[in-house]
């Protein structure tokens, strides 16, 4: 897994577990391109890193929920000469509460941002990705991906960017590209600002640092796997959905989600 000489595109750069892949990918000499909406927030870290680890970090506002956004973001790169080798598809929020009661428009933005915007970029950037072959594509799955979440459905969603990294895994399997969803349990970031309550925050809460670093020792494997769950708790309980019964693995998961 090469670092110095390549470029790390990371979505959702402005906060949490972004904005921890741009500081550990350029502590090891990658440059960084940093998107999200909130640019003040992308310009002062941009800065910091360029500070601290002498690389170039270009901030880049973007609303990825919108459709195009990874062709315009492909487009803007190009002008200005700037190539990637490792995609970070980190960007996502959820919500809590009933399927119905929820804003028809915030399930949409939820599924264009979680599935659209991931499908969008990966499709855009994989071609490069794979030609260079020194850099890495990284999904950010969750624990949600393994189980069905009652009051939290579309966060379900989770489960094609798990099986999408997979299938892409092996289609490049002939490639020098590692390819890597990772999958965190709770994890202490604005995410449950975002969803309105922290009875989402189910089992231990990881620090973006753990989940990060699980992360980037899982692609610096000699074989890389296709998946990880950060957490051996998390790992544990991802698997028991396998084998418990469909109606006690759905009301578990009601139970500790308050459904």
């Amino acid at each position: 897994m090469s670092y110095r000489g390549t470029t790390a595109l990371i979505t959702g750069a402005s906060a949490g577990l972004g904005e921890v892949f741009a500081r550990q990918w350029a502590e090891r000499g990658a440059d960084v391109v940093l998107v999200a909406r909130r640019l003040d927030r992308l310009e002062e870290l941009a800065g910091a890193l360029k500070r601290r680890h002498g690389i170039t970090a270009r901030p880049l506002a973007a609303d990825l929920a919108r459709p195009g956004a990874a062709a315009a973001l492909k487009t803007e790169l190009a002008e200005r000469g700037i190539t990637v080798q490792t995609l970070i598809n980190n960007a996502g929020f959820g919500s809590h509460g009933a399927f119905a009661e929820q804003e028809p428009e915030h399930i949409t933005r939820m599924i264009q941002l979680n599935v659209g915007a991931v499908a969008e970029l990966t499709r855009t950037f994989l071609p490069e990705l794979v030609a260079d072959g020194r850099g890495a594509l990284v999904t950010v799955a969750s624990t949600a991906a393994y189980q069905t979440t009652p009051a939290m459905a579309v966060y379900g969603v989770k489960a094609f960017v798990l099986s999408l990294t997979e299938a892409l895994a092996h289609e490049t399997r002939r490639s020098s590209l590692r390819v890597l969803a990772v999958s965190p349990g709770p994890v202490s970031t604005e995410f449950f600002d975002v969803v309105g309550t922290q009875e989402a925050a189910v089992g231990r809460v990881s620090s973006p640092a753990e989940v990060v670093t699980a992360a980037r020792r899982a692609l610096e494997r000699r074989r890389t796997p296709p998946s990880t769950v950060a957490g051996l708790p998390n790992r544990l309980s991802s698997l028991a959905p396998r084998f418990a019964p469909r109606r006690l693995v759905l009301a578990t998961a009601g139970r500790a989600l308050n459904a």
